[in-house]
């Protein structure tokens, strides 16, 4: 049996969500009208129908092990399956495995029991075989994806049998039970690609990705959409739905007008609609505060982001509050670190940085900053200008990039904001590329605090650092923060590394936002994720 103190950090693990979901020390808050179709609620779920999702993000890959937009994961929780999953509270519960893991002693062991009625799409069995073969990839010194640096302290995997697998860790990891929610891949299929071509190896990854989740991968137009199917064999039961459809759209407006004629049933609401979308007779909307917050990324690695004190001005500069009341209806909070304030490890007092264009200028004369001739400013013959990214079909990112190119050109900064295709977009900013000055993006938050993954610098080559920071004491902080067991001392210790990220901004923290989905009347069984779009789809139904 495990020791209590291992399966009290086990329910540590499982709680500290909670509070990153919640809003003001209450659950997660959720304002969705009731529908009023007509419809009997007594009569249950129904068997059958389909629906149309729409989405403006086009997928990279549905392999679990090289994904890091919502574009693709959307997608792959659909047609994988995991060992844990967090439900809507944030809790981790059993999925492919029957319990949560069992920890040893010295807390250096994880086994898990695995569900013997597990299949793929093509009819094998899921066994622990399939297991270690999917976090061996982790391991492997040819692994491409950006997800290496969540697995140093793994040791190996080994399988016990069929359906029992253990995970040995070389030293303590608070965080590690966290790690359990990647996607199971099969080995019949995969193991005789090399891992150095696994990343590239679409006949899997786009054309064909065979899981073990509750549907079934059909097609994949590019720009068009996504179709899967129900999952006769699914170990929780078949789905209701016997078809869903993914909609890809250009932009939000499009999308809008989709659903407002009865094109498609879902989509994600921006707050600037929201007033609109609340005049929809056919329709409701959910609300809840989202497990993210949004963010402008400086590349530190490129000059004039390069300057502390430049970064502090630009944030300086920008009026979030503003940005909140104007692009967000006011249905979100200035945020001022990278992690929710109501998370167990933010810290109390964190450093703030407050409008104010004149302290704007100082710091950036402090820095060589002086206007030119145009009231353009410069430094040693160079003017002060760049280029901000967001993606294209975000209007809210979009409308971030105008209002902060207008807000910078009032203190003398040029700046040309530029929207890219979605792939092309991860392309330029990911790694090996790293072609771009400035970024508008949101980080949905993982289930640990762990900030090690987007801060420490041996994540810039292939991980999720792609603004190049670099800070020897946030590196020695964050590289030893999984292994306190001690949740205050661990607190401590991240709460240091948000306060110096706090001050150094090596982005400007934007907003935490409330999250809003539209979603026509004859969806029922819809339950709201504060982390997940389409939760438990295999759940919803359609009432005609």
């Amino acid at each position: 049996m495990a020791n209590k103190k291992w399966l009290s950090l086990l329910g540590l693990a499982l709680a500290f969500m909670l509070v990153l979901a919640a809003c003001g020390g209450n659950g997660a808050s959720t304002d969705e009208e009731p529908a009023d179709d007509g419809t009997d609620e007594a009569a249950g779920p129904q068997q059958g129908g389909s629906v149309v999702l729409g989405t403006s993000g086009e997928p990279v890959t549905f392999n679990d092990l090289y994904s890091q937009d919502t574009a693709s994961s959307d997608i792959i929780k659909l047609i994988h399956a995991s060992l844990l999953e967090s439900n809507e509270e944030l809790e981790l519960v059993p999925m492919i495995a029957v319990d949560l893991p069992e920890v040893s002693e010295d807390g250096l062991e994880y086994t898990y029991t695995l569900r013997e009625d597990v299949v793929f799409h093509d009819g094998e069995p899921l066994t622990a075989e399939d297991v270690k073969f999917t976090y061996d990839i982790f391991l492997h010194e040819d692994y491409t994806g950006p997800r290496a640096g969540d697995f140093t302290e793994l040791e190996s995997v080994e399988v016990i049998d069929p359906y029992t697998v253990t995970f040995i860790l070389n030293e303590v990891d608070a965080s590690f039970v966290t790690r359990s929610g990647y996607g199971i891949l099969p080995k019949h299929i995969l193991e005789d690609v090399p891992v150095a071509d696994l990343e590239e190896h679409m006949e899997y990854n786009l054309d064909n990705p065979i899981g073990a989740g509750p549907f079934v991968f059909e097609t994949y137009e590019n720009g068009q959409y996504i179709e899967v199917s129900a999952f006769d064999d699914y170990f929780d039961g078949r789905p209701y739905l016997d078809k869903v459809t993914f909609r890809i759209f250009a932009d939000t407006n499009a999308e809008l007008l989709a659903f407002e004629t009865g094109e498609i049933d879902w989509m994600i609401l921006p707050a600037t609609e929201y007033k609109t979308a609340e005049t929809y007779d056919h329709a409701r909307i959910s609300s809840v505060l989202a497990l993210r917050y949004d963010y402008i990324g400086w590349n530190n690695n490129r000059a004039p982001f390069d300057d502390v004190r430049v970064r502090q001005a630009l944030t300086m500069a920008i009026d979030r509050e503003l940005l909140v009341e104007t692009i967000m209806d006011g249905r979100a909070e200035v945020a001022h670190a990278p992690a929710s304030p109501l998370s167990w490890a933010y810290p109390d007092g964190v450093t703030e940085f407050a409008y104010d264009p004149e302290g704007a200028l100082e710091l950036l004369a402090e820095a060589g900053w002086e206007p030119g001739a145009d009231g353009i400013l410069e430094k040693d013959g160079e003017k002060f200008s760049f280029e901000i990214l967001s993606n294209d079909g975000n209007v809210v990112r979009r409308d971030i990039g105008v209002i902060v190119q207008q807000m910078l050109g009032e203190i003398g900064i040029e700046v040309e904001a530029r929207q890219m295709e979605w792939g092309a977009f991860l392309d330029r900013i990911n790694p090996p590329n790293y072609d771009f000055d400035a970024v508008v993006l949101a980080w949905a938050l993982a289930l640990d605090p762990d900030p090690t993954a987007i801060w420490h610098s041996r994540e810039i080559e292939n991980g999720l650092n792609n603004i190049s920071y670099v800070n020897d004491r946030v590196d020695e902080l964050a590289g030893g923060n999984k292994q306190i067991i001690d949740q205050d001392e661990r607190a401590a210790v991240i709460g240091e590394i948000y306060e110096i990220l706090a001050e150094e901004q090596p982005y400007t923290y934007l907003f935490y936002p409330e999250q809003h989905m539209l979603l026509a009347n004859r969806i029922e069984g819809f339950t709201h994720h504060p982390r997940e779009n389409m939760y438990r789809l295999n759940e919803w139904y359609v009432t005609e």
